[in-house]
């Protein structure tokens, strides 16, 4: 029933709201940025390629499964159009209002009914979790929905929530190997936190059954690596180089850490943004361009050390208390949703540590989560919505929190 409520809202909402119009400014940049570019190269013949503005060839600089979805709808509602917009926007939010299964199953199964049906509710309602699913073409929904139900396989496959439990099938261990294979080839910064969960699961096993579930671990090994290699292959045909997932790395890294560079992305220097670099681009191709932006940020980390630690010091706490937006004016659309982003943060946090404190069940799993995935981001660049996945996570901490404060008489001094 919250899905589908949790679905309503979202559709409804970005109907009315018509945020499924995207401006015409820029030639539509903001439809899906990059990934917009990629997908109508692949719409309109030109394949895999030009992220950018302008024919500039095959690229690797975002994995392929949401650009070939936007590419699709693309095909059957038109380049850009109004239509394929309100599309993805709505698989977005279905992506959105799945994700209460898996959040409420983690919340069940480490803690207990009341505390799943809040966060579900929190989740199905709250407006600053239906954002990116009714405004953002991008794949930051089904990442989350992915990287959740993950979660979920976790816990299933280490029995948390169960009186009696069995170790592990070959079946479960390779359906944790597809969806790890499916959130790699949507967004791999989560991937830091694979063969940390596959070992904590296979711990979780009485010692006798260590060795087989290692040896079914090598086959989900097998399946992710089936899963990815198509994308490996084609890249290496495409660039004439290894790339196993994405090719920027070098380049972000530049834009997040070179000269001038202030814990934010440096856009003024990106190839979308500056005709100059975009040129260089095209002209070195993909693989080398962004080795040679890669090799001059490395060059200034290693001659400004002080530098780089200081802009890693601002991503991580923009990470958790929002990142400055210059450009809106006014104190409540400036700084509301910062205070709104910031008690996020806080109360999730607390949550965490109450369930370290406790020991709940998988609550070491869950401080791994936190402490894994956003550290690419801590190193390269940040945004605010790279905290979406975990945000199912600080929901139910949330939750947590709030139902385990006790209620108490305060004694004033002078009565």
């Amino acid at each position: 029933m919250l899905v589908w409520i949790a679905l309503a809202v979202r559709v409804l909402y970005m109907t009315f709201a018509h945020t499924w119009r995207f401006s015409p400014i820029e030639d539509h940049f903001n439809f899906g940025h990059e990934m917009g570019r990629i997908a109508r190269a692949v719409a309109t013949g030109y394949g895999y390629a030009d992220p950018f503005n302008g024919h500039t060839g095959p690229t690797a600089w975002l994995p392929p499964v949401y650009p070939l979805l936007i590419a699709a709808c693309f095909k059957l509602f038109g380049v850009y159009s109004n239509g394929a917009g309100w599309v993805l926007l709505a698989l977005n939010s279905v992506f959105s209002a799945l994700t209460i299964r898996p959040l409420w199953e983690i919340a069940q199964r480490s803690f207990h009914r009341s505390v799943a049906t809040w966060s579900a509710w929190i989740w199905a309602l709250y407006p600053a979790f239906l954002q990116y699913a009714v405004k953002w073409v991008w794949e930051t929904t089904l990442t989350t929905w992915l990287f959740t139900f993950a979660l979920v396989l976790a816990l299933r496959m280490r029995g948390i929530g169960e009186d009696r439990h069995e170790s592990p099938t070959v079946g479960e261990w390779l359906g944790f190997g597809l969806v790890w294979a499916g959130i790699a080839l949507t967004n791999p910064s989560p991937l830091l936190f694979l063969p940390v969960a596959g070992v904590w699961i296979i711990l979780g096993c009485p010692l006798r059954d260590w060795q087989s579930q290692a040896g079914k671990a090598v086959l989900a090994a097998v399946l992710f690596i089936a899963c990815v290699a198509p994308w490996t292959y084609r890249n290496y045909r495409a660039l004439h180089a290894f790339v196993p997932l994405r090719a920027n790395f070098g380049a972000e890294l530049y834009l997040g850490n070179g000269p001038g560079s202030n814990g934010l992305e440096m856009g003024w220097q990106h190839p979308y943004m500056a005709p100059d670099q975009r040129e260089i681009y095209r002209r070195m191709g993909e693989v080398a361009y962004s080795k040679m932006r890669g090799d001059a940020a490395k060059a200034y980390i290693k001659q400004d050390p002080l530098h780089f630690l200081h802009n890693c010091l601002l991503r991580t706490f923009y990470f958790w208390a929002g990142v400055p937006r210059t450009s809106v004016r006014g104190f409540w659309k400036q700084y509301g949703p910062d205070l709104n982003f910031d008690l996020i943060t806080i109360v999730g946090l607390l949550g965490l540590l109450l369930t370290l404190t406790r020991r709940i069940p998988a609550a070491g799993l869950y401080a791994l989560a936190f402490a894994l995935l956003p550290l690419t981001y801590y190193a390269v660049t940040v945004s605010a919505r790279f905290r979406h996945p975990l945000e199912p996570l600080i929901v139910i901490f949330t939750v947590y929190l709030f139902q385990s404060a006790e209620k108490r008489w305060t004694i004033w001094p002078w009565r």
